[in-house]
């Protein structure tokens, strides 16, 4: 497919001031005394852009547009326009010339005009593109030129790295683009002087558009306006916004001296480039240029064979003076890209104490920190001198509340971007650790908010998921052929293992250090990979925002009731030793309850019951299946046995260790998150899991009652009602059951009277509950085995309600049939939102293996879609909470479930807010055939708000 050639014409102007703003004035300033971070700002993004647009294709021509002087036409429509408008900084007013230099230098056109305004010019371009059959990438964040987006032209924000298309434009202004321009009217802008009308802001202005379809139609119909000071306002005010209009709409006719012909993306001449980057004395850029050059094959065979034979070298620096980090901090701002890694004391993001933390700017060139290590020099560990308090002498480190103050603005600066490998454990640490330091003196700004933000293991998880691993060692092996240390090549393991704070700083350098270079490499990678397999989408608008969403609710946490807890495990204690008395009483004898293997010959042998099967080990299998069907039979030690292993294991894994993960800092639970871990995408739940706790059994309940909420608080649940079943109805295009989730009837109902061939005023609970476990157990490729056994029927009864079910729903056996064939084709299948799942298996010889990967196929899609919407909600949700002014806090996310903390006089506006985020979570992008349900519950605690 032939695609059509590209323009990018870049806002100069606005750029400008958004470098000179995100970069710090005292990282780059000449030793002349020029301050030149806008420049350096500036440069890096042109490179960036140059050397790997993030917009599918080419480059074919670009341009920049600057402004060329303050006063333009609008002044002479309305004389206060931007005259509120601060002078520039005097630090900033020499760089303006610089960039004009600079962009000479990088042999690209500056075009300005008297006159006119950058907007205007980049309507001009933008409009002859379109006359020719360019499309237009505008490169600039500014609101004002939303207007021009279409089909054929969009927007990119270089700091955020993030396209702007006419969702986005929506989600901003509330009108399509093309009606941008009357909003604006109406709203006005503060920052420019654009009067609007008086009362009137985007919101309103954006429901009077699109009621009204445009400014003239509502301004001739204002007198008909209900809200009596909104009306009065449009009568008395509409010279205003009509003035407002002339000055907000861009003038797409500027008579143009340069033509768009005339900017053919050329190479730049190497001796003048690098003459200006040194003038401005920008080392590591320039470094990074030449190598770029070199390999364009631009400058020479000679330079390209030094630099080449320096770049198979690495250099690790180890940092302990403030001099030595300021010019790794400034090599960071002037690259605009920098990997990061933290070494701590804990895997618990929430306990871990900061040791130290590695940088690396470039492939092979990193740096590690050392901030509180505690062991000798150099050595090994001597135990017996471990309290000597002679022996605890290090090597000079860096203080760490300068150092983590000036991670604080690193991470916090949106012109550099941060790469790390699984970013919110090392986010969490260092906001915590910040936060530590910090707190006392700073109370209102003791938290690091990170911006710019990629992270290596996220990136994996998209590009290949299901194939693999994700963590640092084994991508740094599978991608860099590179075998990395280990971390118990340091630490040591078992009794002797030591804490990487007793890790001699010159032992951590190469380790810690190399984690970042080798983070820096894999990035480089995945991000190519991302634009080349087109999967920018899933990373940009679902994994990467997560992040942050996913940090801020671990840090929130969950109250308990420690007190009921510890009730709870009493009561659990004692029905669990009254179980195990039963069980021995069926049994005849006592015996260990816990161990398979006695519990085996009991049953098999002493009790005589037919069946039982010996493993590799030659103990009879005991496992919950076996018990199951013994159980059916009428053997009540097998049922006891399995209530007392439900019970025990709820005992342990949640009433018992549930007290000891209280903080003692918080009093909260904070568990963690897994975002690469499920094949599916889905969220996983670790330390402690509270995704396993069964919510269908008494006890289930009961430890869900002992997660409250915090004195003037509820806790608010909503959770997708059969959300699986509306992707498969949607995906499969099944039009029974669309029609039936639209008019909102009970799923279950409809599929057993259809299947089952019975009115639905003669069903039977039975039967629903038949129907029910058939539309679940399709999703996940149920057997007919697996069906008799769920539904306790017959294995051919089991293969009869199948091909039922199939006969009256054929979309679905269509869909199965083609999800399979794709995924053997493929490799891999993917959701609506292009999230891909890759498989293995799929032409095994093995049947069972087949099997199983067939199930996986059918069901990937459905569950990933799943993950995909409650992900988008999750991401829309803080934002949105914020606009409306509530403080509604999200403290869980269980499979299909959100659980917050709201303030009680909040619950009603929450519940809309979120609601609507929730069930329109699959726009703009995706529209499902179905409506999304999420059904809200309240209360004191967990269970009784779900």
């Amino acid at each position: 497919m032939q695609h059509n050639k590209k323009l990018y014409l870049i806002d100069g102007s606005g750029f400008i001031f958004r470098a000179f703003h995100s970069s710090p004035l005292d990282a780059f300033r000449r030793s002349d005394g020029i301050y030149t971070n806008a420049v350096a700002g500036y440069c890096s993004m042109l490179m960036k852009l140059i050397e790997k647009p993030q917009v599918e294709g080419n480059i074919d021509y670009i341009a920049v547009i600057f402004d060329a002087a303050r006063k333009t036409f609008r002044n002479d429509i309305y004389p206060q326009y931007k005259a509120n408008r601060e002078a520039p900084p005097e630090e900033l007013i020499p760089q303006f010339e610089l960039i004009r230099e600079a962009t000479r230098a990088f042999n690209l056109p500056a075009i300005q005009m008297e006159g006119y305004e950058a907007d205007d010019l980049i309507a001009t371009y933008t409009n002859d593109a379109i006359n020719q059959g360019i499309d237009v990438v505008i490169v600039s964040s500014d609101k004002d030129l939303m207007q021009l987006v279409q089909q054929g032209v969009i927007m990119f924000d270089p700091m955020k790295e993030q396209e702007i298309n006419e969702p986005d434009v929506i989600e901003k202004f509330g009108v399509t683009p093309s009606k941008v321009i009357d909003v604006q009217s109406l709203a006005g802008d503060s920052s420019d002087n654009v009067p609007g009308v008086p009362g009137i802001g985007v919101k309103t202005a954006a429901l009077l558009i699109n009621e009204y379809g445009d400014l003239e139609t509502l301004l001739s119909n204002a007198e008909n306006i209900k809200q009596p000071k909104r009306r009065q306002n449009l009568v008395d005010h509409a010279n205003l916004a009509l003035i407002s209009r002339q000055l907000v709409t861009l003038k797409n006719d500027v008579v143009l001296k340069d033509k768009i012909n005339t900017f053919l993306l050329e190479d730049p001449d190497p001796e003048k480039l690098i003459s200006f980057l040194k003038k401005m004395e920008f080392r590591t850029l320039t470094s990074r240029i030449e190598s770029q050059l070199i390999a364009k094959g631009v400058l020479s065979n000679k330079e390209s064979r030094e630099i080449e034979k320096s770049s198979e070298k690495f250099n690790y620096e180890l940092v302990q003076e403030e001099k030595a980090l300021n010019q790794w901090l400034k090599d960071a701002y002037e690259e605009g890209i920098v990997a990061i890694d933290t070494e701590t004391t804990s895997l618990n993001s929430m306990e871990a104490e900061l040791v130290g933390f590695s940088l690396c700017t470039a492939p092979g060139r990193a740096c590690y920190v050392p901030v509180a290590h505690t062991r000798p020099t150099s050595g090994e560990l001597n135990l017996e001198e471990k309290n000597d308090q002679n022996s605890n002498k290090t090597e000079k480190q860096f203080p760490i509340k300068n150092a983590l103050s000036k991670l604080k603005s690193l991470i916090e600066n949106p012109s550099v971007l941060k790469v790390a490998h699984n970013a919110k454990y090392d986010l969490m640490v260092l906001s915590n650790n910040y936060k530590k330091y910090f707190q006392e003196e700073n109370e209102k700004n003791c938290e690091i908010v990170p911006t710019a933000i990629d992270d290596t293991m996220l990136l994996s998880y998209v590009l290949d998921g299901g194939k693999g691993k994700h963590n640092l060692d084994d991508l740094a092996l599978r991608h860099l052929n590179h075998k990395t240390i280990k971390y118990n090549d340091l630490t040591g393991s078992g009794k002797n293992k030591i804490s990487f704070s007793e890790v001699p700083i010159q032992d951590a350098l190469n380790y810690a250090a190399e984690d970042a270079d080798i983070t820096l490499k894999l990035h480089q990678i995945f991000k190519r990979r991302l634009t080349e397999e087109h999967m920018n989408t899933v990373y940009q608008t679902i994994e990467r925002p997560l992040i942050s969403v996913i940090l801020e609710m671990e840090r929130n946490g969950v109250k308990v009731d420690t007190i009921a807890l510890k009730n709870l495990s009493k009561d659990f204690s004692k029905r669990t030793a009254d179980l195990e008395k039963l069980a021995h009483s069926q049994a005849g004898e006592t015996f260990n309850i816990g161990s398979p293997k006695q519990l085996g010959d009991i049953l098999f042998k002493k009790l005589g019951i037919e069946g039982g099967k010996k493993g590799k080990t030659g103990a009879f299998s005991t496992g919950a299946t076996v018990l199951e069907e013994l159980s059916a039979q009428g053997h009540d030690l097998a049922r006891t046995v399995l209530d007392w292993r439900q019970l025990a294991k709820l005992k342990s894994t949640y009433t018992d260790a549930l007290i000891n993960q209280v903080s003692p800092t918080s009093g909260r639970i904070h568990t963690s998150y897994g975002m690469a871990i499920a094949q599916t995408g889905r969220l996983s739940s670790n330390e402690p899991n509270l995704q396993n706790i069964p919510i269908r059994t008494e006890e289930g309940r009961k430890i869900r009652e002992t997660f409250i909420a915090e004195k003037g608080h509820k806790l608010l649940s909503l959770d997708y009602s059969q959300i699986e079943l509306r992707v498969l109805a949607h995906v499969a295009n099944i039009k029974s059951l669309i029609s039936a989730f639209e008019e909102g009837q009970d799923i279950h109902a409809m599929t057993a009277s259809q299947v089952f061939k019975t009115p639905l005023d003669g069903l039977s609970p039975d039967l629903r509950r038949r129907a029910k476990a058939i539309n679940f157990g399709i999703i996940y490729g149920i057997s007919a085995f697996g069906l008799a056994r769920n539904l306790g029927i017959t294995r051919s009864e089991a293969q009869d309600y199948i091909k039922a079910y199939f006969d009256r729903f054929p979309e679905i056996q269509d869909y199965m049939n083609e999800t399979i064939l794709f995924a053997k084709n493929n490799g891999y299948v993917e959701t609506i939102f292009g999230r891909r799942i890759h498989l293995n298996g799929m032409k095994d010889k093995n049947q069972a293996i087949r099997g199983s990967a067939e199930r996986q196929a059918i069901n990937a899609p459905i569950q990933g879609a799943a993950a995909d919407i409650i992900k988008r909600a999750m991401n829309r949700i803080p934002n949105l909470l914020n606009l409306n002014s509530l403080r509604a806090k999200m403290l869980l996310q269980v499979h299909d479930e959100l659980l917050f903390e709201v303030p009680e006089e909040e619950i009603d506006k929450s519940i809309q807010v979120i609601k609507q985020i929730m069930e329109r979570a699959a726009e703009p992008g995706t529209k499902l055939a179905v409506p999304l349900v999420a059904d809200a519950g309240i209360g004191k605690t967990w269970n009784d708000a779900h």
